[in-house]
């Protein structure tokens, strides 16, 4: 089942082999037991690609309950001295993920060698009972209330240019002048709007740039070569400013405070590994981020 299951989900017999460490001949053997045990055939195979049955279909869901239930009767007999183990696939933005996850994960491995870590660095919303996401890592002021959140830190953002754009264009003394320039735009997040906090009054400001992304890496290297003025996430270009590589700009103009979660989909049956990683990110990132005090 566990084949099965892992095939499908990857979409064919040699992914599925490579992951589980198994040969082909291996899979494919397992596949044609399970469909003589089941007593149908489960799937369409052809040289491109791989499809289901209805007796597939049917059969999907079901072994990943029966999988489910083999994982939680190892789990509720583990002793809770156990070190925590298996695999976490865990959902990250690009930029977080590349700026700081990637290094907590490299620690968090370090002490805890029996757990894997799957990154899926996505720059959109994922549903993690249909992506099978242990946990989330989102950046956000209004999470979906079905879900459980546990707050890690604060995302502050910097206004900020580098040195070349700033010696063509004269720098902004106030918000209202960032309408005259480029502004590189995030799809998601202040296409056309950018909002900040000044002197304790919130002031919106409409935004325009012939350069716009869907993920944060990308705006800060188009805003590294000299592109245009960007709002970045101080998690990811503070790093530049402290070493002069970019500029930041109105500092007395405070922009809009955002919330970095993790977020997972049930405290029930919640491996040791899941319990162990939030508890290791909620020690590692705090509400004073340590990317912040040089800013």
């Amino acid at each position: 089942m566990r084949v099965f299951v892992t095939v499908v989900d990857l979409g064919s017999q040699s992914a599925a082999a490579d992951h589980l460490d198994l040969s082909r001949p291996v899979v494919s053997r397992y596949l044609a037991e399970l469909e003589e045990w089941v007593g149908a055939r489960l799937m369409h195979r052809t040289t491109r690609k791989l499809s289901l049955t209805a007796a597939g279909n049917e059969t999907l869901p079901r072994c990943r309950q029966l999988l489910e239930l083999a994982d939680d009767m190892q789990a509720a007999v583990d002793v809770p001295s156990d070190a925590p183990r298996g695999l976490l696939r865990i959902s990250v933005s690009t930029s977080f993920g590349q700026a700081q996850l990637a290094a907590a994960v490299t620690d968090y491995v370090r002490l805890y060698p029996q757990v894997s870590i799957d990154l899926q660095m996505l720059d959109r919303t994922v549903n993690l009972v249909d992506e099978r996401i242990d946990l989330a890592i989102r950046t956000s002021n209004d999470l979906d209330p079905s879900l459980i959140a546990r707050k890690l830190t604060v995302c502050r953002s910097v206004l900020c240019a580098s040195p070349a754009y700033l010696r063509e264009h004269s720098a902004p003394q106030q918000v209202d002048d960032l309408s005259g320039h480029n502004c590189l735009t995030h799809s998601y997040y202040g296409k056309s709007m950018w909002h900040f906090t000044c002197e304790g009054e919130e002031v919106s400001v409409p935004v325009q740039g012939n350069i716009s992304a869907n993920e944060a890496s990308t705006l800060l290297s188009a805003t590294l070569a000299g592109a245009g003025i960007s709002l970045l996430p101080s998690y990811q270009a503070g790093v530049f400013v402290q070493r002069g590589e970019l500029v930041r700009l109105l500092p007395e103009a405070e922009p809009r405070l955002m919330n970095i979660y993790a977020v997972y989909a049930s405290r029930k049956h919640m491996p040791a590994s899941l319990r162990s990683m939030l508890d290791f990110l909620a020690e590692r990132f705090t509400d004073e981020p340590v990317w912040d005090k040089d800013l």
